[in-house]
């Protein structure tokens, strides 16, 4: 009988501190972000799903391309990237932003393919990436720029809504029938072209403000004004009559104008 009443005082003193035992945290799944609630760097916005397509389409987001979007909010631009088979990071600063998206990602089958990271976008490293997405303010865009600028030729960057300053974009499209949030942006990091080039028709010195140049082509006693633009690494540009075309890398670049070939070789290195 003692043994028991031994027992059973055990057994509630079980009961009691289990009872008294804080509850294991739960995961806050029934976290819901409001549109205008405040950010490090920016207040939250949704791009709308038809942009979010829109600013892909643009950048010709294919599967073989890495895209980073730049204050991934709840993830969507990340999670539609995946869904067209391309490997997406979202970099967010709050941390119930990431958690959502990791779950919504987890919802929509794309874990494999869609990551997210709580992060400081300034202390964020995204040169891997070939497609970089964001909805920032046009004076975040001008601190990332230089960042931005130094990316591999060829990456593309697209913004809702916000532009970079005296960058201007090389394509910008609106919504129709849209009421806010509505317009996308893409730039092409251009390679770096200013100096001076040795080709076999002279000496070429080239001007660069972003992908745009300007400059002359001298030729003995003969000087050409030349004007062209960059799309990433390629180059094209006029020296009087003649056009023309061809691939930059690094300090070397070699094309085609009129019927035959040309190349350049970046001097004062």
């Amino acid at each position: 009988m003692l043994r028991g009443k031994l027992v059973c005082f055990l057994l509630i003193g079980l009961w009691i501190s289990l009872a008294a035992a804080p509850a294991p945290a739960q995961p806050a799944t029934d976290y819901k972000p409001s549109v205008g609630q405040e950010g490090k760097d920016v207040i939250w916005v949704p791009t709308p799903q038809a942009l979010v397509d829109k600013m892909l389409d643009m950048a010709k987001v294919t599967p073989k391309d890495y895209v980073i979007d730049l204050g991934s909010g709840d993830g969507r631009t990340v999670i539609t990237a995946a869904k067209r088979g391309s490997k997406a990071l979202g970099i967010e600063y709050n941390s119930e932003m990431v958690e959502l998206s990791k779950r919504t990602a987890a919802k929509e089958g794309v874990s494999d393919k869609a990551s997210f990271v709580k992060a400081d976008l300034f202390e964020s490293d995204f040169s891997q990436a070939q497609v970089i997405t964001m909805f920032l303010l046009s004076s975040i865009n001008l601190k990332l720029r230089p960042k931005i600028l130094d990316l591999k030729p060829g990456t593309r960057i697209v913004s809702n809504t916000f532009d970079m300053g005296e960058w201007k974009p090389d394509e910008t499209a609106t919504l129709p029938g849209c009421n806010s949030w509505c317009t996308a942006h893409l730039w092409i990091v251009p390679a770096k072209v200013n100096g001076t080039w040795k080709l076999p028709q002279g000496e070429l010195s080239l001007q660069q403000t972003f992908q745009m140049i300007t400059g002359t082509l001298k030729n003995g006693s003969a000087t050409t004004p030349v004007n062209g633009k960059l799309n990433g690494d390629q180059i094209a540009f006029t020296a009087g009559s003649a056009s023309y075309t061809g691939h930059v890398s690094g300090n070397s670049m070699e094309g085609t104008v009129g019927g035959g070939k040309w190349n350049a070789a970046r001097t004062g290195q």
